[in-house]
């Protein structure tokens, strides 16, 4: 704030960032919004790749319980020496042959009651239980973009008002000084003036300090400084009502659909393990050549056999395999019922959250005019000897706390709007249109859910997605 020279105060406070900051050295020339927080975030987020990555984990578990139903084959090569050393009617021969093998082995699961099918779908259910899990990841590194820089906006707000404090506190010791030399005032006043001009360079300070820690914050979650602020974000579009919200949210939001996805894998896993308490036919095939070092001697031999197995007694390995897996079950079963009522719970508190911060932001712009118009009142009626100086310090002060209140409650007031926006599920880079190119799950997916040997054209393909993963 600053006075004219007939003493009318003029007020120069303006809300948005683009203006306050010019009280700012050292600052860039580009203005950052919230969209450019949330795509710095997007782009840059370490948490996002280290749970892609995990998904990608995930994906790989389809593969290797598909594996399960192809056959396996093995190249073996051994070296033997044998000891044999016989006595038959008082004779004794010793024979100590070296062989040398080499051939193919087989191995064909033909049956086991559905388990490794039932393995496979169980990982299915995990990888999308995981990509659901992905997307709450994205939801909580948007909203800590949103809270950075809403944050920084706050702060750089903060600083402009205070520094705004204390020309008028400076403007103010400057009148009492000069009141105090035709004897209008006494040296109290004087000094008065001075502890408040003293309290809004110290407040300044602070406050600072405070945006040195909401910008290292800004580094943190969104990869770099921010420019110069672009304001106040528009607010999203929000639902009529809560019911409406806690509706969207129940069907909607990626930890819900997550722990349905988690749910039904274990599902399977019940039925996987009982699977294996039944029987169990594979075929297993070799075929190779044995090879004597004391001669010329070898071997040409193959075999086929099918094998028939059932299970009788493993020490209660089996049963107890299965009721482990009926108690992950159980417990992933009351995980969801948690699950929702934590997320109905959320969804009503930014609700009310964001009503509440809506009241406070009209009930806080209308004391900044109540608080504008008694100043400018108080002072004027200082200056005819009708007021004290301790009566304008006082009003100055009520001024600064609604200025202060109106720019925390209209922040409080986005904060929510992005809150409940991550309550129903809905602060992802495709819902809000980021131009950022979105991360595609089922790419990885598709190229390694039919398992691929090393040597196909497919498995070079995914070498090569890997490495542009890893940005080598």
């Amino acid at each position: 704030m600053r006075f004219a020279a007939g003493g009318k105060l003029v007020r120069t406070l303006a809300v948005t960032a683009g203006i306050a900051l010019g009280t700012l050295p050292g600052r860039a020339v580009w203005a950052d919004n919230l969209t450019d927080a949330f795509i710095g975030a997007y782009n840059t987020s370490g948490l996002l790749e280290q749970n892609r990555a995990l998904l990608r984990a995930a994906d790989e578990d389809v593969a290797i319980a598909l594996s399960a139903l192809r056959p396996i084959i093995n190249w073996t090569v051994a070296v033997s020496q044998d000891y044999t050393r016989s006595r038959n009617s008082g004779v004794t021969n010793s024979v100590d042959p070296s062989n040398f093998f080499s051939g193919l082995t087989l191995s064909q699961l033909l049956y086991d009651g559905g388990a490794s099918i039932l393995g496979k779908q169980s990982a299915q259910e995990t990888v999308l239980s995981t990509r659901q899990a992905l997307i709450d990841i994205e939801q909580q590194v948007l909203f800590r973009a949103a809270t950075a820089y809403l944050s920084v906006l706050l702060q750089e707000e903060t600083v402009s008002i205070r520094q705004n404090n204390v020309e008028l506190s400076a403007e103010e010791l400057r009148a009492s000084q000069d009141r105090f030399e035709v004897g209008e005032v006494t040296r109290t006043d004087v000094a008065l003036s001075q502890a408040q001009l003293a309290s809004s360079q110290a407040d300044l300070a602070n406050a600072r300090g405070d945006l040195s820690t909401a910008q290292a914050e800004y580094v943190n979650a969104v990869g770099k400084l921010p420019g110069r602020t672009a304001g106040q974000p528009s607010l999203p579009n929000l639902p009529r009502s809560e019911a409406e919200a806690v509706s969207l949210a129940q069907r909607n939001h990626p930890s819900i659909l997550s722990a349905q996805h988690q749910v039904r894998a274990l599902d399977l896993v019940v039925q996987q393990q009982r699977a294996g308490l039944g029987p169990n036919v594979s075929l297993n095939a070799d075929a190779g050549v044995t090879e004597s070092y004391d001669d010329d001697d070898y071997v040409n031999d193959a075999s086929i056999s099918l094998n028939f197995s059932q299970p009788i007694y493993a020490g209660g390995r089996l049963a107890a395999s299965v009721r482990r897996a009926m108690a992950s079950r159980d417990g992933s079963r009351a995980n969801l019922l948690n699950v929702q009522k934590n997320i109905t719970q959320g969804v009503s508190d930014a609700y009310v959250r964001f009503q509440t911060a809506s009241a406070s932001l009209r009930a806080s712009s209308e004391r900044v005019r109540a608080s504008e118009v008694a100043f400018d009142g108080i002072r004027e009626e200082a200056t005819l000897g009708a007021r004290t100086t301790l009566d304008v310090l006082a009003a100055q002060q009520d001024l600064l706390d609604a200025q202060l209140a109106e720019i925390a409650s209209r922040t409080e007031r986005s904060l929510a709007a992005y809150q409940l926006l991550q309550a129903q599920g809905l602060l992802t880079a495709e819902r809000l249109g980021l131009a950022v190119q979105i991360y595609d799950p089922t790419l990885y997916y598709n190229l390694v859910k039919k398992a691929p040997a090393q040597v196909s054209k497919q498995s070079k393909d995914l070498d090569r997605v890997l490495k542009a993963l890893r940005r080598d």
